[in-house]
């Protein structure tokens, strides 16, 4: 199953069009009113590693597979959200398995898109989310107590699930997202989350989204979701979706002479996709045989065996060893051969931690 990010904001801040974006799909109804994203848009993309097309050129195959991410984009939260408003309910829970959440911040001005508040204030809006969410978390957490603590009677070991859901109560109540909950590496924490899929304990990646005019410099928002981010322990990342939306229509040469010009250095799927790596703890690892070069998306800090079993349980049943290589070596020498003759090629056990960018031909037996 790929990686999946839920895209998150109040309406008519440029989820739609970022989500085309990230996409290319063109098809997410972007409209200048509230609520024109009633079911939920949703695309699975390649994920851009310049490293594997290179390592595809080297080995001599036509054909690169690249692991996957999966966007879902759902309608613009508002106020009540939580309690159905603007549908909310129904928006929230197509974002609950999702492994990490793309808030989208509006930081452009622009009077002919209609802002659900006053004036466009990225604290206050930020906050406005965050608050739906933290909501219907505790939503989620009342019933569950309530079903627990009826169950408690007549089962003893519910008792330390029965206390920790009272503690994620508390939290929340006292508005504060799950991320910030103190005892979050609880194994009964774990328990409880894995089964009502908390919203706000999931990690954050703040999109800015900003006008034109700020391409090559820091727009003064930024400041203050910065602040958040940090606070958060989140991620941020400054984007134009109109610009990028632009840039979708334009030839490939095209399109490399106005991110040139304009001092554009990657793609806003480039950027998110580095935030979203990050924030989740993943790197890649690359396979090739005579046919293929391929990508593959592990956590940090996984070993060989573990990893082998992303291709096939058989390769992680049966595992031997591994060869690994990592790319810039392999880049450097063009072939395994060559690194194989200079010695680069290194035969690793089971304990191995597999690194970014590692090349591996993995060894098994079952």
């Amino acid at each position: 199953m790929p990686l999946q990010i839920g895209i998150i904001g109040l309406p008519n801040v440029g989820k739609s069009t970022l989500f085309n974006v990230l996409t290319q799909a063109q098809n997410a109804e972007v409209a200048n009113y509230p609520f024109c994203t009633i079911e939920p848009n949703q695309a699975i993309v390649p994920v851009p590693d310049p490293r594997l097309d290179k390592l595809a050129q080297l080995v001599g195959v036509s054909k690169s597979i690249k692991t996957t991410i999966e966007f879902v984009d759902i309608a613009g939260l508002v106020k009540g959200a939580s309690k159905g408003e603007g549908l909310g309910n129904q928006f929230l829970g197509h974002i609950r398995n999702t492994d990490a959440l793309l808030h989208v911040v509006r930081c452009f001005e622009d009077p002919n898109v209609i802002h659900i508040n006053p004036t466009p204030d990225p604290q206050e809006d930020i906050e406005e989310i965050e608050l739906e969410l933290i909501l219907a978390d505790l939503e989620q957490i009342i019933n569950k107590l309530d079903k627990l603590s009826h169950q408690v009677k007549g089962d003893k070991s519910l008792a330390p699930a029965v206390e920790m859901a009272s503690q994620i109560q508390a939290h929340l109540e006292a508005g504060y997202p799950l991320v910030s909950f103190p005892d979050i590496e609880n194994p009964v924490f774990s328990t409880l989350n894995q089964d009502l899929r908390f919203l706000t304990a999931k990690p954050v990646i703040f999109a800015a989204n900003i006008g034109e005019e700020y391409l090559n410099s820091e727009h003064p928002d930024l400041k203050i979701i910065k602040k958040i981010s940090q606070a958060r322990n989140s991620e941020l990342v400054q984007i134009s979706a109109q610009i990028e939306s632009d840039l979708n229509t334009l030839s490939q040469a095209e399109r490399a002479d106005y991110m040139a010009l304009s001092g554009i250095e990657k793609s806003g799927l480039d950027l998110v996709v580095q935030k979203c790596y990050r924030i989740l703890d993943l790197i890649s690892f690359f396979t090739y045989n005579d046919e293929q070069a391929r990508a593959w998306t592990i956590q940090k800090g996984t070993k060989a065996p573990q990893a082998a079993g992303k291709i096939h349980t058989d390769f992680e049943r049966g595992f031997i060893k591994a060869e690994v290589i990592s790319f810039p070596t392999f880049e450097a020498f063009g072939s395994t051969l060559a690194a194989r003759e200079a010695g680069k090629l290194q035969t690793q056990g089971k304990e191995y931690v597999v690194q970014d960018g590692d090349i591996i031909y993995f060894k098994f037996n079952v």
